[in-house]
C-alpha cells in the first residue's frame, strides 16, 4: 500500500509536470497501472477509492441549490432516453465482443453491461460465465473510459463558467462534520437498493444541505486532489500482470469494443446535446460507458453542471441494475435469432 501510494504521488507529480489533463487521477491511475503490469506487486489503501468517492459526492452534493435540482428534473426524459441508448450500444458490444475475444454469450454480455464489475462477475458465474474475463473486460472499459474521455474533453471541449456557490462557509471543523455525515450516509445506504452508495449517498446529502439552506460549507482543492490521488490508485492496482497475461485475446477485444463504446457515445451526445439543449461535452461525459465518478470529476473540473452529468449516471447505474436479467433474457433471444439465421 505504501508503495502504491509512492507511485501514485510521482504518477500524479508527473502528470503536473507533462500537463496531462486531470493528472492527480490520471497520473496515479497510468502509474499505478504500469507498475502493477511490469510486475510491482501494489495494493490500494483500505477504503480509499470510498473515501475519495465520499469527497467528490458531498462536493457536488454542495453545487446542487434548488435551482439546480429543478433544472436536473427537467432532464428525466433525457436520462431515460439516455439510458435506453446505452442499453442498446452495450448490447451491441456483447455481441462484438463474443466472436473477437471467443467466450460464450452469457460472458460477453456481463462483460460488456454498464453496471459495477463485482456485482456482473458474481452474476456472469452465477448464470455460467467466466468471472475473470468479466472482471478484465469490465476494468480495461473503466481505464479506457478515464484515460480517453477526459483528455478528449478537456483538450478539445469548451469549459463551462459555473463556480462554487459565493455563500458556501470555509470551516474545518462544519467540514468534518459534513464529511463524516456524507459517510456516515454512505453506510446507511449500502443496504438499500442504490447504485454506488459511496458517491450516490453523499451526493443526496449534499444536495440536501445546499438546497435546504442549512450549510453550503467549501470544499478545499486539497482535498479534491487527495480524492483523485486515491481514485487513481485504486484503478491502477486493479490490473495484474497474470490476468493479462492468461488472456491476451480477451485484453485485445475489450480494448477495442471500448472504442467502440466511446465513439458510439461521441456520436450520441451529438444528438442529445441538440435534443437537449445540453452543451456537447456535457453530454458526452453523461453518456460515457462507465466511470461515473471520474466524469462528474471531470465536469467538476470544466466547471460544467457536474450534478447533472452524476443524474445521467446514476439513472443509468439503477435501472441497468434492477433489469440486468431481464435485459440478459431479450439480449439472449437476440442473440440465438441471429445465431440461427441462415448464412
Amino acid at each position: 500500500m505504501g508503495l502504491a501510494l509512492l507511485v501514485g504521488s510521482l504518477g500524479g507529480v508527473a502528470a503536473v509536470y507533462w500537463g496531462i489533463p486531470l493528472p492527480w487521477m490520471l497520473g496515479p491511475f497510468l502509474g499505478c497501472a504500469v507498475a502493477s503490469v511490469v510486475g510491482v506487486s501494489l495494493a490500494g489503501l483500505p477504503k480509499g477509492r470510498e473515501g475519495g468517492q465520499v469527497i467528490v459526492g458531498l462536493a457536488i452534493g454542495m453545487r446542487m441549490t434548488a435551482a439546480a435540482m429543478a433544472t436536473t428534473a427537467v432532464l428525466l426524459p433525457a436520462m431515460l432516453a439516455g439510458t435506453l441508448f446505452v442499453v442498446a450500444m452495450t448490447m451491441i458490444a456483447a455481441l462484438l465482443l463474443k466472436p473477437l475475444a471467443r467466450v460464450d454469450h452469457r460472458t460477453a454480455f456481463f462483460a460488456t453491461a454498464a453496471a459495477g464489475m463485482a456485482d456482473m462477475a458474481t452474476v456472469a458465474q452465477q448464470r455460467g460465465g467466466d468471472p475473470d474475463v468479466v472482471s478484465l473486460t469490465h476494468a480495461i472499459r473503466v481505464a479506457s473510459v478515464v484515460a480517453v474521455v477526459p483528455v478528449l474533453v478537456i483538450g478539445f471541449g469548451e469549459p463551462g463558467d459555473l463556480v462554487q456557490a459565493g455563500s458556501a462557509i470555509e470551516s474545518l471543523p462544519l467540514l468534518a462534520l459534513a464529511l463524516g455525515l456524507a459517510w456516515l450516509t454512505a453506510l446507511l445506504m449500502r443496504p438499500l437498493p442504490f447504485p454506488n452508495p459511496w458517491l450516490v449517498g453523499p451526493i443526496f446529502l449534499g444536495a440536501a444541505l445546499s438546497g435546504s439552506g442549512l450549510l453550503t460549507v467549501a470544499i478545499p482543492e486539497l482535498l479534491i486532489i487527495l480524492a483523485q490521488l486515491l481514485i487513481g490508485i485504486s484503478l491502477g492496482v486493479r490490473f495484474k500482470r497474470t490476468l493479462l497475461l492468461r488472456l491476451p485475446r480477451v485484453v485485445a477485444a475489450a480494448l477495442a469494443v471500448s472504442a467502440y463504446m466511446i465513439v458510439s457515445s461521441a456520436g450520441a451526445a451529438w444528438v442529445m446535446s441538440a435534443a437537449s439543449g445540453l452543451p456537447y461535452v456535457t453530454s458526452f461525459l453523461a453518456l460515457a460507458p462507465a466511470a461515473v465518478t471520474e466524469m462528474v470529476i471531470t465536469a467538476k473540473v470544466m466547471n460544467l453542471d457536474a450534478e447533472i452529468v452524476a443524474a445521467f449516471h446514476v439513472m443509468r447505474i439503477a435501472v441497468i441494475a434492477s433489469t440486468i436479467l431481464l435485459t440478459f433474457a431479450l439480449f439472449e433471444r437476440l442473440e440465438k435469432r441471429l445465431r440461427d439465421r441462415p448464412i
